[in-house]
Protein backbone atom coordinates (compact mmCIF):
# COMPACT_ATOMS: atom_id res chain seq x y z
CA UNK A 1 0.00 0.00 0.00
CA UNK A 2 1.62 3.47 -0.83
CA UNK A 3 -0.36 6.79 0.75
CA UNK A 4 -0.25 9.78 0.36
CA UNK A 5 -1.30 12.85 2.73
CA UNK A 6 -2.47 15.85 0.45
CA UNK A 7 -2.29 19.19 2.45
CA UNK A 8 -2.20 23.02 1.35
CA UNK A 9 -0.12 24.10 3.75
CA UNK A 10 2.76 22.91 6.48
CA UNK A 11 1.45 25.54 8.77
CA UNK A 12 1.49 24.81 12.47
CA UNK A 13 -2.74 24.64 12.13
CA UNK A 14 -5.09 21.14 13.28
CA UNK A 15 -5.36 19.57 10.08
CA UNK A 16 -1.90 20.23 8.71
CA UNK A 17 -0.30 18.55 12.24
CA UNK A 18 -2.96 15.64 11.83
CA UNK A 19 -1.55 15.15 8.05
CA UNK A 20 1.92 15.24 9.27
CA UNK A 21 0.94 12.87 11.97
CA UNK A 22 -0.80 10.63 9.30
CA UNK A 23 2.14 10.71 6.81
CA UNK A 24 4.32 9.77 9.76
CA UNK A 25 2.27 7.46 12.07
CA UNK A 26 1.77 5.12 8.83
CA UNK A 27 5.28 5.09 7.73
CA UNK A 28 5.73 2.22 9.52
CA UNK A 29 2.43 0.41 8.86
CA UNK A 30 2.61 0.36 4.73
CA UNK A 31 4.80 0.15 1.88
CA UNK A 32 5.69 4.11 1.98
CA UNK A 33 3.97 7.13 2.80
CA UNK A 34 3.94 9.92 1.40
CA UNK A 35 3.61 14.02 2.12
CA UNK A 36 2.36 16.49 -0.34
CA UNK A 37 2.41 20.42 0.62
CA UNK A 38 0.13 22.24 -2.03
CA UNK A 39 0.86 25.82 -1.62
CA UNK A 40 3.11 26.97 1.37
CA UNK A 41 5.63 25.24 3.57
CA UNK A 42 5.72 26.05 7.30
CA UNK A 43 6.66 24.87 10.50
CA UNK A 44 5.94 21.36 10.52
CA UNK A 45 8.22 20.50 7.42
CA UNK A 46 10.39 19.86 10.46
CA UNK A 47 8.00 17.23 12.16
CA UNK A 48 8.10 15.12 8.41
CA UNK A 49 9.70 11.79 9.56
CA UNK A 50 12.82 11.07 7.27
CA UNK A 51 10.46 7.69 6.08
CA UNK A 52 8.35 9.70 4.25
CA UNK A 53 8.53 10.76 0.34
CA UNK A 54 8.07 14.52 0.77
CA UNK A 55 6.79 16.54 -2.13
CA UNK A 56 6.21 20.74 -2.29
CA UNK A 57 4.28 21.59 -5.53
CA UNK A 58 4.32 25.70 -4.83
CA UNK A 59 0.90 26.12 -6.19
CA UNK A 60 -0.09 29.67 -7.18
CA UNK A 61 -3.51 29.29 -8.22
CA UNK A 62 -6.77 27.34 -8.06
CA UNK A 63 -5.87 25.54 -11.23
CA UNK A 64 -2.14 25.55 -11.45
CA UNK A 65 -1.42 23.08 -14.92
CA UNK A 66 2.82 22.68 -13.75
CA UNK A 67 1.60 22.03 -10.08
CA UNK A 68 -0.94 19.55 -11.67
CA UNK A 69 1.73 17.90 -14.05
CA UNK A 70 4.24 17.72 -11.25
CA UNK A 71 1.76 15.93 -8.97
CA UNK A 72 0.81 13.51 -11.72
CA UNK A 73 4.37 12.71 -12.06
CA UNK A 74 5.23 12.28 -8.88
CA UNK A 75 2.14 9.90 -8.65
CA UNK A 76 3.10 7.76 -11.40
CA UNK A 77 6.49 7.32 -10.82
CA UNK A 78 6.17 6.43 -6.99
CA UNK A 79 2.85 4.42 -7.73
CA UNK A 80 1.11 5.83 -5.31
CA UNK A 81 -2.48 4.12 -4.96
CA UNK A 82 -4.12 5.82 -2.81
CA UNK A 83 -4.88 10.22 -2.05
CA UNK A 84 -5.78 10.95 1.40
CA UNK A 85 -6.95 14.76 0.77
CA UNK A 86 -6.88 17.44 3.97
CA UNK A 87 -9.26 20.54 4.11
CA UNK A 88 -9.32 22.21 0.39
CA UNK A 89 -6.91 20.17 -1.14
CA UNK A 90 -9.40 17.99 -1.93
CA UNK A 91 -10.21 19.59 -5.49
CA UNK A 92 -6.62 19.05 -6.55
CA UNK A 93 -7.07 15.69 -5.82
CA UNK A 94 -10.11 15.33 -7.63
CA UNK A 95 -8.18 16.57 -11.10
CA UNK A 96 -5.66 13.94 -10.23
CA UNK A 97 -8.47 11.13 -9.49
CA UNK A 98 -9.82 12.45 -13.30
CA UNK A 99 -6.13 11.79 -14.89
CA UNK A 100 -5.68 8.75 -13.00
CA UNK A 101 -9.35 6.80 -12.25
CA UNK A 102 -7.62 3.74 -10.53
CA UNK A 103 -6.39 5.75 -7.57
CA UNK A 104 -8.50 5.51 -4.14
CA UNK A 105 -9.51 9.17 -3.15
CA UNK A 106 -10.31 9.62 0.45
CA UNK A 107 -11.23 13.32 1.96
CA UNK A 108 -10.40 14.11 5.65
CA UNK A 109 -12.89 16.91 5.99
CA UNK A 110 -11.50 19.08 9.03
CA UNK A 111 -13.91 22.09 9.04
CA UNK A 112 -14.02 23.86 12.22
CA UNK A 113 -16.75 25.78 11.94
CA UNK A 114 -18.98 23.15 12.53
CA UNK A 115 -21.83 25.48 14.76
CA UNK A 116 -22.25 27.61 11.19
CA UNK A 117 -22.47 24.60 8.44
CA UNK A 118 -25.55 26.27 6.90
CA UNK A 119 -23.16 28.99 5.55
CA UNK A 120 -20.55 26.20 4.31
CA UNK A 121 -20.46 26.62 0.44
CA UNK A 122 -21.29 23.24 -1.00
CA UNK A 123 -21.34 23.59 -4.87
CA UNK A 124 -17.86 22.64 -5.83
CA UNK A 125 -17.36 19.89 -3.11
CA UNK A 126 -20.36 18.78 -3.86
CA UNK A 127 -19.52 17.90 -7.50
CA UNK A 128 -15.75 16.69 -6.45
CA UNK A 129 -17.59 14.27 -4.10
CA UNK A 130 -18.87 12.02 -6.78
CA UNK A 131 -15.46 11.28 -7.18
CA UNK A 132 -14.44 10.75 -3.29
CA UNK A 133 -14.29 6.82 -2.12
CA UNK A 134 -14.55 7.90 1.23
CA UNK A 135 -15.23 10.67 3.59
CA UNK A 136 -13.83 11.27 6.90
CA UNK A 137 -14.88 13.63 9.35
CA UNK A 138 -13.90 14.83 12.59
CA UNK A 139 -16.90 15.17 15.13
CA UNK A 140 -20.54 13.84 14.75
CA UNK A 141 -22.12 17.60 12.95
CA UNK A 142 -19.76 17.09 10.08
CA UNK A 143 -21.16 13.60 9.43
CA UNK A 144 -24.47 14.08 9.52
CA UNK A 145 -23.52 16.84 7.03
CA UNK A 146 -21.88 15.06 4.80
CA UNK A 147 -23.89 11.96 4.46
CA UNK A 148 -27.08 14.37 3.61
CA UNK A 149 -24.79 17.28 1.53
CA UNK A 150 -22.39 14.75 -0.43
CA UNK A 151 -22.72 12.42 -3.34
CA UNK A 152 -20.32 9.84 -1.46
CA UNK A 153 -22.14 6.87 0.55
CA UNK A 154 -19.24 5.86 2.18
CA UNK A 155 -18.83 8.77 5.64
CA UNK A 156 -17.65 7.86 8.77
CA UNK A 157 -16.32 9.46 11.98
CA UNK A 158 -12.60 9.55 12.50
CA UNK A 159 -11.58 11.12 15.49
CA UNK A 160 -8.30 13.08 15.80
CA UNK A 161 -5.32 11.57 17.66
CA UNK A 162 -2.14 13.99 19.43
CA UNK A 163 1.32 12.39 19.51
CA UNK A 164 4.09 13.58 21.67
CA UNK A 165 6.38 16.19 20.04
CA UNK A 166 9.82 15.25 20.24
CA UNK A 167 10.69 18.97 18.67
CA UNK A 168 14.02 20.71 20.18
CA UNK A 169 12.75 22.44 23.54
CA UNK A 170 13.45 26.24 21.88
CA UNK A 171 10.54 27.94 23.41
CA UNK A 172 11.02 29.12 27.36
CA UNK A 173 7.49 30.70 28.51
CA UNK A 174 7.70 34.21 30.41
CA UNK A 175 6.13 34.31 33.59
CA UNK A 176 6.53 32.36 36.99
CA UNK A 177 6.87 28.75 36.65
CA UNK A 178 3.49 27.07 38.51
CA UNK A 179 1.04 30.36 37.53
CA UNK A 180 0.69 29.54 33.77
CA UNK A 181 -1.99 29.30 31.46
CA UNK A 182 -1.70 28.63 27.75
CA UNK A 183 -4.02 28.70 24.65
CA UNK A 184 -2.61 26.98 21.43
CA UNK A 185 -4.64 28.15 18.75
CA UNK A 186 -3.96 29.79 15.50
CA UNK A 187 -5.39 33.69 15.27
CA UNK A 188 -8.57 32.77 13.89
CA UNK A 189 -11.95 34.84 14.80
CA UNK A 190 -13.64 31.57 15.21
CA UNK A 191 -10.75 30.69 18.50
CA UNK A 192 -12.52 33.87 20.24
CA UNK A 193 -9.46 34.78 22.01
CA UNK A 194 -10.92 38.38 23.12
CA UNK A 195 -13.02 36.52 25.52
CA UNK A 196 -10.28 34.56 27.01
CA UNK A 197 -8.31 37.84 27.41
CA UNK A 198 -11.49 39.40 28.86
CA UNK A 199 -11.68 36.92 31.43
CA UNK A 200 -8.06 36.79 32.09
CA UNK A 201 -8.41 40.53 32.39
CA UNK A 202 -10.35 39.86 35.54
CA UNK A 203 -8.65 36.83 36.98
CA UNK A 204 -5.36 38.51 37.14
CA UNK A 205 -5.81 41.69 39.46
CA UNK A 206 -6.51 39.26 42.62
CA UNK A 207 -4.29 36.19 41.30
CA UNK A 208 -0.98 37.96 40.85
CA UNK A 209 1.95 36.07 39.45
CA UNK A 210 -0.59 34.02 36.94
CA UNK A 211 0.38 35.06 33.40
CA UNK A 212 -1.87 33.93 29.89
CA UNK A 213 0.70 32.73 26.82
CA UNK A 214 -0.68 32.54 23.47
CA UNK A 215 0.54 29.93 20.70
CA UNK A 216 -0.44 29.67 17.07
CA UNK A 217 -0.07 30.94 13.57
CA UNK A 218 -0.61 35.14 13.61
CA UNK A 219 -1.90 36.23 10.23
CA UNK A 220 -1.52 39.57 10.74
CA UNK A 221 -4.42 40.82 9.94
CA UNK A 222 -7.49 42.71 11.59
CA UNK A 223 -8.30 39.71 13.80
CA UNK A 224 -4.77 39.69 15.34
CA UNK A 225 -4.83 43.09 15.44
CA UNK A 226 -7.72 43.23 17.79
CA UNK A 227 -5.91 40.63 20.40
CA UNK A 228 -2.71 43.13 20.22
CA UNK A 229 -4.93 46.16 21.09
CA UNK A 230 -6.54 44.54 23.75
CA UNK A 231 -3.67 43.96 25.10
CA UNK A 232 -1.92 46.80 24.76
CA UNK A 233 -5.19 49.21 25.61
CA UNK A 234 -5.58 46.80 29.01
CA UNK A 235 -1.90 47.19 30.36
CA UNK A 236 -1.38 43.06 29.40
CA UNK A 237 1.81 43.52 28.35
CA UNK A 238 3.69 41.84 31.82
CA UNK A 239 0.87 39.38 31.86
CA UNK A 240 -0.32 38.08 28.35
CA UNK A 241 2.41 36.90 25.92
CA UNK A 242 2.36 35.89 22.51
CA UNK A 243 4.94 33.64 20.21
CA UNK A 244 3.46 33.21 17.13
CA UNK A 245 3.48 29.69 15.80
CA UNK A 246 6.10 27.18 17.49
CA UNK A 247 7.01 23.59 16.52
CA UNK A 248 8.20 22.13 19.96
CA UNK A 249 4.27 21.81 21.49
CA UNK A 250 5.42 19.34 24.06
CA UNK A 251 7.74 21.34 25.42
CA UNK A 252 5.61 24.51 25.70
CA UNK A 253 2.83 22.87 27.09
CA UNK A 254 5.10 20.54 29.68
CA UNK A 255 5.77 24.49 31.16
CA UNK A 256 1.83 25.15 31.23
CA UNK A 257 -0.46 24.74 34.17
CA UNK A 258 -3.53 25.66 32.93
CA UNK A 259 -4.80 24.82 29.02
CA UNK A 260 -8.12 26.79 27.68
CA UNK A 261 -9.68 26.80 24.46
CA UNK A 262 -12.51 29.91 24.21
CA UNK A 263 -13.55 28.63 20.81
CA UNK A 264 -16.81 29.88 18.95
CA UNK A 265 -16.69 26.57 16.66
CA UNK A 266 -14.53 24.03 16.75
CA UNK A 267 -14.31 20.23 14.87
CA UNK A 268 -12.60 18.28 17.28
CA UNK A 269 -9.51 20.33 18.11
CA UNK A 270 -6.15 18.67 18.05
CA UNK A 271 -5.12 21.26 21.09
CA UNK A 272 -7.52 19.90 22.95
CA UNK A 273 -6.08 16.32 22.82
CA UNK A 274 -2.54 17.84 23.10
CA UNK A 275 -3.39 19.35 26.35
CA UNK A 276 -4.54 16.24 27.73
CA UNK A 277 -1.37 14.36 26.27
CA UNK A 278 0.19 16.71 28.23
CA UNK A 279 -1.37 16.01 31.37
CA UNK A 280 -2.51 19.57 31.89
CA UNK A 281 -5.98 20.87 33.69
CA UNK A 282 -7.90 21.64 30.77
CA UNK A 283 -10.91 24.48 30.37
CA UNK A 284 -12.82 24.09 26.94
CA UNK A 285 -16.04 25.59 25.51
CA UNK A 286 -18.78 23.46 24.67
CA UNK A 287 -18.66 23.14 20.65
CA UNK A 288 -18.35 20.68 18.21
CA UNK A 289 -16.96 17.35 19.65
CA UNK A 290 -14.87 18.93 22.75
CA UNK A 291 -17.77 17.01 25.08
CA UNK A 292 -16.30 13.65 23.95
CA UNK A 293 -13.14 14.43 24.98
CA UNK A 294 -13.87 16.56 28.55
CA UNK A 295 -16.83 14.11 29.10
CA UNK A 296 -17.35 14.80 32.82
CA UNK A 297 -15.89 17.19 35.25
CA UNK A 298 -13.13 15.07 36.43
CA UNK A 299 -11.56 15.20 32.99
CA UNK A 300 -11.99 19.22 32.46
CA UNK A 301 -14.10 22.05 32.59
CA UNK A 302 -16.72 22.30 29.89
CA UNK A 303 -18.41 25.91 29.63
CA UNK A 304 -20.62 27.43 26.96
CA UNK A 305 -18.75 29.68 24.62
CA UNK A 306 -19.02 33.22 24.36
CA UNK A 307 -19.70 33.03 28.18
CA UNK A 308 -16.62 35.32 29.68
CA UNK A 309 -18.11 34.96 33.51
CA UNK A 310 -17.88 31.34 32.90
CA UNK A 311 -14.39 31.15 32.26
CA UNK A 312 -13.39 33.39 34.48
CA UNK A 313 -15.61 31.25 37.11
CA UNK A 314 -13.53 27.76 35.80
CA UNK A 315 -9.88 29.60 35.82
CA UNK A 316 -10.30 30.61 39.00
CA UNK A 317 -11.44 27.09 40.27
CA UNK A 318 -8.44 25.92 38.87
CA UNK A 319 -6.20 28.38 39.70
CA UNK A 320 -7.24 28.44 43.28
CA UNK A 321 -6.91 24.32 43.89
CA UNK A 322 -3.56 23.04 42.70
CA UNK A 323 -4.79 19.77 43.40
CA UNK A 324 -7.85 19.56 41.65
CA UNK A 325 -5.51 20.84 38.31
CA UNK A 326 -3.02 17.88 39.08
CA UNK A 327 -5.82 15.40 39.32
CA UNK A 328 -7.81 16.89 36.40
CA UNK A 329 -4.36 16.58 34.03
CA UNK A 330 -4.16 12.97 35.27
CA UNK A 331 -7.95 12.31 34.27
CA UNK A 332 -7.46 13.71 31.07
CA UNK A 333 -4.69 12.22 30.00
CA UNK A 334 -5.82 8.62 30.70
CA UNK A 335 -8.73 9.41 28.48
CA UNK A 336 -6.73 10.44 25.62
CA UNK A 337 -4.40 7.57 26.05
CA UNK A 338 -7.40 5.21 25.73
CA UNK A 339 -9.65 6.81 23.66
CA UNK A 340 -7.98 8.98 21.46
CA UNK A 341 -4.69 7.11 20.61
CA UNK A 342 -2.50 6.69 17.43
CA UNK A 343 -2.85 2.85 17.20
CA UNK A 344 -6.20 2.34 17.35
CA UNK A 345 -6.95 5.58 14.64
CA UNK A 346 -3.93 4.23 12.17
CA UNK A 347 -6.12 0.74 12.72
CA UNK A 348 -8.83 2.34 11.80
CA UNK A 349 -7.95 4.74 8.45
CA UNK A 350 -5.91 1.03 7.14
CA UNK A 351 -8.89 -0.38 7.42
CA UNK A 352 -10.77 1.82 5.47
CA UNK A 353 -8.10 2.05 2.86
CA UNK A 354 -8.40 -1.70 2.33
CA UNK A 355 -11.95 -1.73 1.90
CA UNK A 356 -11.54 0.59 -1.37
CA UNK A 357 -8.89 -0.20 -2.82
CA UNK A 358 -9.73 -1.91 -6.15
Amino acid sequence: MRVLQLIDSLHAGGAERVAVNLANGLSTKIDKSFLCATRQEGHLKESISSQVGYLFLNKTKTIDFRAIQKLKAFIKEEKIEIIHAHSSSFFLATIIKIIYPKLVLVWHDHYGKSEYLDKRPTFVLKWCSKLFNHVFVVNSKLESWSKEMLDCKSVSYLPNFAVANNKASLTKLKGEAGKRVICLANFRAQKDHINLLKAFNMVWKTNTGWTLHLVGHDFKDEYALDIKNFIKDNALEKHVFIYGSCTDISHILNQSDIGVLSSKSEGLPLSLLEYGLAGLATITTNVGDCYKVVSKDAEGLLIPSNNTDALVNALLKYINNKNLRLESGRCLKAKVNTSFSEPSILNSILETYKKHQI
